[in-house]
């Protein structure tokens, strides 16, 4: 896995929690914490996206049952060979 640093600026009362986080032992430097947020976030993300579709598909109308015709569309998108 590769690593790059990043530098940004924060408030001194960011700062200051950051250090109070750290410092009360759930991390074990400023990364660990700042990475820990951004999985967070990822999560939070992929679920928002997750109840948009589930929201997309309750909006698109009544559901049917699936025919053999749409199982072999399934099964050639599945293999590349449609869009």
């Amino acid at each position: 896995m590769s690593r790059q640093t990043m530098s940004f600026a924060l408030p001194d009362a960011m700062r200051e929690y950051i250090d109070q986080r750290v410092a009360s032992g759930h991390y074990g430097n400023t990364s660990e914490y700042i990475r820990d947020l951004v999985r967070r976030d990822q999560e939070e993300q992929a679920k928002k996206r997750l109840r948009d579709l589930i929201e997309e598909g309750l909006a698109s109308g009544p559901g049917r049952r699936r025919t053999q015709a749409d199982d072999r569309e399934l099964r050639s998108i599945a293999r590349g060979d449609i869009d």
